[in-house]
């Protein structure tokens, strides 16, 4: 097996005795996690925990105070940074698109970057609209304040996939949606990244969403990862934190 090969059997992600500090604040602390090909990790934890902060360990938008983090074998740090981002699609809700860009421009954007010509690029376009449920003849000339906020959803993970990253990082990416739309679009989500094989790391404080995406699911307290269980596993867990969230279900009417 040559070296090529070999970075193919690693996990796609790997985090090895990471913390990462801000002057008298710890927020992430020795954290060992792996993230393997095809499967949606989630990290569940409340605001603070340090969720988001371990998706921008990933694609370098932090870097960490000691340890360090491997993406494709890689540590970050050796990465050139815009090479690494552009193999990562990020998703954060509402899409994050530009507001004075057409749907089609925010779909194209890293395409584009990569020099794509514009023919590839527009078939992608239509590809990746077609793909999340929006009609490209309809939606491409559009502009982000002309849709609802599922649809700029669609658009924002549209976007994401559009030069077929190995990666996607979504951050709390259907919070701010309706009850109806958010179980609509992780019903079609999870769908979706099965369909395509994608790895994925998605940050949530919902336990009921992280049962239904997650493959595996991290739970996160203070920086610290507590717990990394299979949903089923998750469920039976007698960890106090994991039980605090569980009862959470049931106030609400049971896990789906």
């Amino acid at each position: 097996m040559d070296h090529q090969e070999a970075q193919k059997t690693l996990p796609l992600v790997q985090f090895h005795n990471v913390t990462y500090s801000l002057p008298n604040t710890t927020i992430i602390s020795d954290l060992n996690l792996t993230v393997e090909r095809g499967e949606t990790l989630v990290l569940l934890g409340e605001s603070g925990c340090g969720k988001t902060t371990t998706l921008k360990l990933i694609n370098r938008l932090l870097t960490p105070s000691s340890g360090e983090v491997r993406v494709e074998g890689k540590p970050t740090t050796a990465w050139d940074p815009i090479e690494l981002r552009r193999r990562i699609g990020y998703v954060i809700q509402e899409g994050g698109l530009f507001p004075h860009f057409t749907i089609a421009r925010n779909v194209g954007l890293v395409p584009a970057l990569l020099s794509w010509d514009d023919a590839r690029t527009k078939e992608r376009v239509r590809e990746m609209l077609n793909l999340v449920g929006l009609d490209p003849d309809r939606f491409a000339e559009r502009y982000p304040r002309e849709l609802s906020g599922g649809q700029r959803q669609r658009v924002g993970v549209a976007r994401a996939l559009a030069a077929d990253p190995p990666l996607l990082l979504l951050d709390e990416p259907f919070g701010a949606l309706d009850p109806l739309t958010r179980a609509s679009l992780q019903r079609e989500f999870a769908e979706l990244a099965t369909r395509l094989d994608k790895t994925a790391v998605l940050v949530t404080h919902d336990v009921r969403e992280a049962m239904i995406l997650g493959q595996r699911i991290g739970l996160m307290h203070k920086g610290q990862l507590l717990l990394l269980e299979s949903p089923e596993r998750f469920r039976a867990s007698d960890h106090p934190q994991a039980r605090a969230y569980l009862e959470t279900l049931n106030v609400n009417g049971g896990a789906s």
